[in-house]
């Protein structure tokens, strides 16, 4: 089995594009929800495509939301409850490694 270090680049970036059209048509999968369940969501996967490139933070948001981040928000982010604030924090807690 191999390594994931050792998956072919061409395959690692297909599977990662088919991941952002995924989170792309499922709007309903809120950040926070994301956050909650596996401390990662998609600003955490445009912070990696801008830390990794040369991309700006402002352009590796556009490019994982397919839109600018401020108009995908105002069409499909609702307001966080503080359940789903309390999850988050819980699990974003975990991401911290020694």
């Amino acid at each position: 089995m191999p390594a994931l270090d050792e998956l072919d680049d061409k395959v690692a970036a297909a599977a990662f594009r088919r991941l952002v059209r995924h989170l792309r048509h499922r709007t309903d999968a809120q950040n926070v929800d994301l956050m909650g369940l596996a401390g990662f969501c998609r600003n955490c996967l445009s912070d990696w495509v801008a830390e990794a490139g040369e991309l700006t933070k402002d352009d590796a948001r556009e490019a994982i939301y397919g839109m600018p981040y401020a108009e995908w928000k105002a069409q499909h982010q609702g307001e966080a409850s503080p359940e789903q604030l309390a999850r988050m924090a819980e699990s974003v807690a975990k991401n911290q490694t020694d």
